[in-house]
């Protein structure tokens, strides 16, 4: 008789890159419900990335066509346009919209409208994560690479999950960072 337990049968790709989004947001839930508002606009160094007030009252990021050299050190504020500006992009792509302009997503502020700004993105991934079929993570994706045509739209989540992760584990250090100071 054989008292092995059954195996299960392998995670389909759509599956597995919920799983994986799911780990990333778990960890960046840690930090969400620990930011503070003055968590936002810390500048950890004397050359920092961040967003500042326009004339008219808008937050505009730092930006620069060319990454500097040295890089800037972003702030939780930048991170967070930053997160904001690739995950609306990569959505309107997902969803076969006309993917908005870097200068049209704008950092909504300090604290909680960020945080709910973040979350709202969230909920709009999970439902593009859950509607997809194989035939759909098969396409052509044409962002961040436009010029590949052997880049798929399974490609385009996984890369989003992991530049998530990246951008998660900065404003875990930049909250960590700041407190310890």
């Amino acid at each position: 008789m054989n008292t092995s337990a059954p195996v299960p049968p392998p995670a389909t790709r759509s599956a597995l890159l919920r799983r994986q989004f799911d780990l990333t947001w778990s960890l960046f839930e840690y930090h969400l419900e620990r930011l503070e508002p003055e968590d936002f606009l810390w500048e950890p160094a004397p050359l920092c990335w961040t967003v500042r007030r326009s004339p008219d009252g808008t937050w505009v990021p730092d930006w620069a066509d060319t990454e500097p050299d040295p890089v800037p050190v972003p702030t939780v504020a930048w991170v967070s346009w930053h997160i904001g500006w690739w995950w609306s992009v990569t959505l309107d792509h997902a969803r076969g919209r006309q993917p908005r302009d870097r200068t049209d997503v704008t950092w909504p502020g300090e604290g909680a409208p960020t945080v709910e700004w973040l979350r709202d993105l969230r909920t709009q991934w999970l439902a593009v994560l859950d509607d997809l079929t194989d035939t759909d993570l098969d396409a052509t994706a044409l962002f961040p690479r436009p010029d590949d045509p052997t880049y798929t739209v399974a490609d385009m989540l996984a890369w989003a999950n992991a530049e998530l992760m990246k951008n998660v584990t900065e404003i875990g250090q930049l909250r960590l960072l700041r407190a310890a100071s």
